[in-house]
């Protein structure tokens, strides 16, 4: 059997798509490498600035578009359920608990920060929401968690990333240097590392250049702080389908909508991910490639959206999200040490 005649036995909305997916997944794989040879820059972050340069130098056709949105789509959310696999619940239980009330203040802290700031600022709702998110939960992965939910524009999804991940850089970098100058100790270090520092390998990366014992705590606070994810999601959904309703509702046309077309189906099979990785149903031996191809996906799924990413819309944003970023930063970064401080845990 030839080429050409395997390629008629593809759907056709399937072959439209193969152009753009082999783009994102040669893009992705580079990007992978280069994050594992650059610890602390990480593969998401080069993933994404490849696919902005790629798509704002040469400019890739019409021809790849169809793959590049089916990335930047449904990838994102195979991306997410895989990382389920990575997640037991029962792992993070006792330290979760710890950390949670510190947890909940910072996410509290990460969304009026979003609003009240982005408000004054000037910056409009869904890229608030996307900044606030990404800073509360867990960076690019929150970000990418609830794109499909408020399907906000390819470019302000580029950006909110970028965003993210410049503050995560400097993190890494400032924050053992302040926790030591601070005379942190290491569950307290490692708790405000957790609950401060948006993704998890940067959160991982500032905690073992702190101290070993830093870097557990650190890890699995972060691996909790990433679970919140899921009611943050379903409350998301909730609010734009019960927008959605009401725009229906005004348009004499209530019956065209459903809450099933808005809701993240892919949380719920995230849930089934964690439970049976919970219940040891998933062979040690197989768990680090599991891992891997979790990496490899959301890599992806955010080059896709670098690739879709356009430069001058960006730019004509200004430099008030990234003012946006930096203000919620700091407020979470301050508030995690303030509540530590009075509960003692410091």
């Amino acid at each position: 059997m030839t080429a050409s005649s395997i390629a008629t036995l593809i759907h056709p909305t399937m072959r439209m798509r193969v152009p753009g997916l082999l783009l994102a997944v040669a893009i992705g794989l580079l990007a992978l490498l280069l994050g594992h040879w650059l610890p602390l820059i990480g593969g998401p972050v080069i993933g994404i600035v490849l696919g902005i340069v790629v798509r704002n130098l040469l400019s890739p056709g019409e021809r790849y578009t169809p793959g590049i949105a089916f990335a930047g789509k449904k990838v994102l959310q195979w991306s997410i359920i895989a990382l389920g696999f990575g997640l037991s619940l029962d792992q993070v239980a006792k330290t979760g608990l710890e950390s949670l009330s510190v947890t909940l203040v910072t996410m509290t802290v990460a969304f009026v920060a979003a609003w009240l700031l982005g408000r004054w600022l000037g910056v409009h709702d869904k890229l608030k929401i996307l900044i606030g998110v990404g800073t509360a939960i867990c960076g690019g992965s929150a970000i990418a968690a609830v794109t499909p939910i408020i399907r906000p524009d390819d470019h302000d999804t580029a950006f909110a990333i970028s965003t993210i991940f410049l503050f995560n850089l400097v993190a890494v970098l400032l924050f053992p240097l302040l926790g030591h100058l601070m005379h942190l100790s290491d569950l307290g270090f490692g708790l405000w590392a957790g609950t401060a520092i948006n993704d998890t390998s940067s959160v991982v990366a500032a905690g073992y250049s702190f101290s070993k014992t830093a870097g557990d705590y650190a890890t699995i606070v972060k691996l909790t702080r990433a679970t919140l994810i899921i009611p943050v999601c379903l409350v998301l959904a909730f609010a734009v389908a019960a927008r959605e309703k009401r725009k229906h509702a005004q348009a004499g046309s209530v019956g065209h909508f459903s809450l099933a077309s808005i809701f993240p189906w892919f949380i719920l099979w995230f849930l089934v991910a964690s439970a049976i990785r919970t219940a040891g149903l998933i062979p040690v031996a197989i768990q680090p490639a599991i891992h891997t191809l979790a990496e490899f996906l959301i890599i992806v799924a955010l080059t896709a959206i670098g690739l879709s990413a356009n430069l001058r819309k960006m730019a004509a944003s200004g430099p008030r999200p990234i003012l946006l970023g930096l203000g919620v930063w700091v407020a979470v970064a301050v508030s995690s040490l303030l509540v530590q401080l009075v509960i003692g845990q410091l």
